[in-house]
């Protein structure tokens, strides 16, 4: 019964969108309605309003909904959204004060001297928009406006110049900084957790186990992320653009003629041409640079391109020509200033210790006031030319509060749409679908492309991603990353934007155009742009490193970077470090024979025990990675007749999990008829006979698995676990051949540090001799502090440290002054071998470990080497397969 008030729900929303009632307001309102008429039969019908709902009632789903928009706005972890009015601001204000106009002109100038030059110039201004704007309506308005005119006066046809015009706007929606990609950031970063807990779900009825692995997880995906994993594609589809104009206008000449430029290629245009060009370029790599760099979050990026913005629009509105540059030179003077500052003084105004600390403070000061100076004369400038700053905020005020209240009204029509069972039953038919994965993901693709007829980006990213994205991440077989799915999600959206008879971009230009230009002259112009598009798309589907590449790259580069033995990165690392192995096999072993032969008698015997058993395991190494290879070698044969047997009975086991629902919901149903007082009847009587035929297809779907299911499944687990075992020796046995060797520098290099507290230690005599007791256990715990600070001086701190207790409650000096000695005479000791091997042992076992530290020890640094996570990142990029793990 669900089901029907599903069917209402959805029938409610598309009546009140058809009909041009606001979006806003036809998500939640259909929402409340259906959920009222649920309630209100439930109450007529059976006497309980919570009966027509999955689970729960009408006031939980209503909480839900009021939950989910809560959880959008009021976690503190949850900020993505900040982001939004800066880059609408900053959109609007570059096309108010029209930078877009003098892009159009420079490029044109540049590129129309050669075939298809105006469209190819078009293209890049389109691209410059996208990343400035990335709002879809905008961009093809004003390239509408601008290039359409002079495409046709210069004998365009009309349809490359439409098609090029049209395909050039909707790159806002794939080219960050994009609205739509922190949308759907914000969106799959909820859909990631909601598909983590089903893997966990899934394996721990597989497994039995309850903690899923780290490396079996879903990767979820920020804004940041999606601005780089979009990045690439996006190139590549204004590339397409550009080569398809070109080889199209030297095939055909008179479609797109070249366009000659009537001035001189001077000093002055290569001026007007820079100021035109360098100045947006400029604004478009310090945005995503920042990012890209670590610099800025992705909120902090989006007030750099509004305060840019505002500085770009304050000199080019100014026609009075006084000054005009001013402000913009203080601007960018104080930011470089800033920077230059940086490079030199530690800056924090809490924590002045020097006249030199107090002198970068003011200098900083100092910068930062001229540049609030040039940013202020900015904005006084454009809010008094035009009233421009005034008409630019309210512009971005209506559309950011339409992304919000849209945001708003998803939340609560979500909830419905999971009360009433469409979450499962989407679930049921996608995972029921013969072809797993790759089926799923053209259905839902499809989908989304028809949405896009109908839909704007906003509605579709709020309401339809949230539902289906969960089901394809959490789908072991593919394993694909949140930030491939969005990619992919919004180049779809964008294809359907561009698509006859009902993409938003075809009538956006078709309002602008002159009456010359036929719609059909539009329909036909896009269509070579469609199949690029959907070239693109099928290009960023099976090289999935184009998006996933540049955000794993920066992630393993960055500052925040996880250390080489986090688990994710074993595998790919290991491949990294056994292809060393092959090529430095001789290197490793004559580095251990060198090594070998350094004098470590006066060391510490515990000492030389390790290292000598550390020489060993390296040694071993090589036949431990043999191991390995074996072990991956058998499972991967194993794989291939296992595979078809393991996805077969997988979604047989699916099928049935979902017929064991339906009977459930079934019998549910027999229980509160029963409840009501209908115990006979046609009603119960036609559900008995349906719960009977389900069993009886329940036992067909349990004899389909075939008999040799479990041995088979046994085999593929002992095989599994013996590859796992294998890389957990490795992994025990390089982590045990290089730590020792590793903390044995640490102590040596810490020589002097040891050898400087000597004085504080001998002081300690006459302050236990002397002191009161309360005030020599402060200076004792002093010392001790400082010991703490020395690597491998833990003995020595633990005799210190006794020696400070002995002076608590009953003090006894005598046993005080005895532990200090015995302190003392291990210090002595462990600055003389020390000293030793400072002098004599240090270089050798530097370089020594410089021999090791790339493979051996490469698990035990502090970061990936750049070669290294240059490997690891592509590795990472590639979707694989984890389905046999469930």
């Amino acid at each position: 019964m669900e089901y029907y008030f599903l069917a209402l729900l959805l029938l409610v929303m598309m009546s009140a969108l058809i009909s041009g009632f606001p979006v806003a307001f036809s998500l939640p309102g259909s929402a409340i309605l259906t959920i009222g008429i649920a309630a209100l039969s439930g109450y007529i019908f059976t006497g309980d309003i919570d009966s027509y709902f999955v689970q729960g009632g009408p006031v939980e789903w209503l909480t839900a909904g009021v939950t989910n928009f809560r959880s959008l706005y009021w976690d503190v972890e949850r900020d993505t959204l900040i982001a939004v009015p800066l880059f609408v601001f900053m959109g609007i204000m570059l096309q108010r004060s029209k930078i877009a106009e003098d892009l159009l002109v420079a490029m044109a100038q540049l590129f129309g001297p050669i075939p298809g030059g105006l469209g190819i110039s078009v293209v890049f201004v389109g691209a410059l928009l996208a990343a400035t704007t990335g709002i879809v309506g905008a961009t093809v308005i004003a390239m509408g406006l601008i290039s359409l005119p002079a495409m046709l006066q210069n004998n365009y046809s009309k349809s490359l110049a439409t098609g090029t015009i049209c395909a050039s706007g909707t790159l806002g929606q794939i080219i960050p900084p994009s609205i739509i990609l922190i949308l759907l950031a914000d969106q799959l970063s909820n859909a990631t957790d909601i598909a983590s807990n089903a893997r966990q779900t899934a394996y721990r009825e597989a497994t039995g186990e309850f903690v899923l692995p780290s490396t079996l997880d879903v990767t979820s995906t920020s804004a940041g992320d999606m601005f780089m994993g979009a990045f690439v594609p996006g190139l590549v589809l204004v590339g397409l653009y550009m080569l398809y104009i070109l080889i199209y206008a030297l095939i055909k000449p008179e479609v797109a003629p070249p366009v000659l430029y009537e001035g001189k290629y001077d000093l002055k245009f290569v001026m007007s041409v820079s100021l035109s060009l360098i100045p947006p370029l400029f604004l478009i790599f310090a945005v995503l640079g920042s990012i890209v760099l670590g610099i800025a979050t992705v909120n902090q990026a989006g007030s750099i391109g509004a305060i840019g913005a505002i500085v770009m629009g304050g000199y080019r509105l100014n026609t009075s020509k006084k000054y005009t540059y001013f402000p913009a030179v203080l601007a960018i003077g104080a930011t470089i200033a800033i920077a230059v500052i940086l490079s030199f003084y530690q800056l924090n105004v809490k924590n002045i210790k020097s006249t030199s600390d107090a002198i970068g403070i003011f200098l900083a000061a100092t910068a930062v006031i001229v540049l609030f100076v040039g940013v202020f004369w900015s904005g006084w400038r454009i809010y008094k030319i035009d009233n421009t700053l005034h008409g630019v905020m309210i512009e971005t005020a209506k559309t950011t509060s339409m992304v919000f209240i849209i945001l708003i009204g998803a939340a609560m029509l979500t909830s419905a749409f999971r009360g009433f069972g469409g979450e499962e039953l989407v679930k049921g038919f996608l995972t029921g679908l013969e072809g797993g994965f790759w089926a799923q993901f053209v259905v839902v693709m499809a989908v989304i492309f028809l949405l896009g007829f109908f839909l704007d980006f906003i509605e579709i990213a709020v309401v339809v991603v949230p539902i289906v994205a969960p089901i394809l991440l959490a789908e072991p077989s593919a394993n694909i990353t949140a930030v491939w799915l969005g990619v992919m999600i919004g180049m779809n959206m964008q294809t359907s934007f561009l698509t006859p008879p009902f993409g938003f971009a075809l009538f956006y230009l078709r309002g602008v155009a002159p009456p010359s230009v036929k719609t059909l002259h539009i329909y036909r112009g896009v269509i070579a742009f469609i199949l690029l598009q959907l070239a693109g798309l099928a290009i960023a589907g099976y090289f999935p490193a184009l998006v996933n590449y540049m955000p794993k790259r920066i992630y393993l580069t960055s500052e925040n970077a996880p250390p080489p033995v986090n688990p994710k990165l074993q595998v790919c690392l290991e491949d990294f470090i056994f292809n060393v192995y092959d090529t430095e096999t001789d290197l490793l072993r004559s580095g251990v024979e060198t090594a070998k032969g350094l004098d470590i008698s006066y060391i510490p015997e515990k000492h030389q025990k390790r290292l000598t058993e550390a020489h060993e395991r390296v040694l071993a190494t090589f036949g431990l990675v043999e191991n390995v290879r074996n072990a991956e070698k058998e499972l991967a044969s194993f794989i291939v007749e296992y595979r078809p047997l393991h996805k077969k009975v997988r979604f047989l086991q699916k099928k049935i999990k979902f017929v064991e629902i339906d009977i459930k919901d079934m019998e549910r149903t027999i229980r509160r008829l029963e409840n009501s007082g209908e115990t006979t009847g046609t009603i119960v009587s036609k559900i008995k006979e349906n719960i009977a035929s389900l069993q009886s297809r329940k036992s067909e779907l349990e004899s389909k698995i075939p008999e040799n299911w479990k041995a088979e499944r046994e085999k593929y687990l002992n095989l599994a676990n013996a590859e796992s075992k294998a890389r957990k020796i490795y992994r025990l046995n390089v982590d045990e051949a290089y730590e020792p060797l590793m903390e044995l520098r640490k102590f040596i290099v810490h020589h002097d540090s040891l050898a400087a507290l000597e004085d504080d230690l001998l002081g300690l005599k006459s302050i236990i001799a002397n002191d009161p007791e309360k005030i020599a256990m402060k200076k004792i715990k002093v010392v001790e502090k400082l010991l703490g600070n020395v690597a491998g001086s833990s003995k020595i701190k633990s005799k210190i440290s006794k020696a400070r207790r002995a002076l608590k409650r009953n003090p006894d000096r005598e046993k005080a002054a005895g532990f200090l000695e015995q302190g003392l005479e291990l210090f002595f000791q462990e600055v003389a071998w020390r000293g030793q091997a400072s002098d004599q042992l240090l270089a050798g076992l530097n370089e020594y470990e410089g021999t090791l530290s790339g493979s051996i020890g490469a698990r035990l640094q502090t970061r990936l080497s750049s070669e290294q996570a240059a490997f690891v990142a592509s590795c990472l990029s590639e979707h694989r397969d984890v389905s046999l793990a469930f």
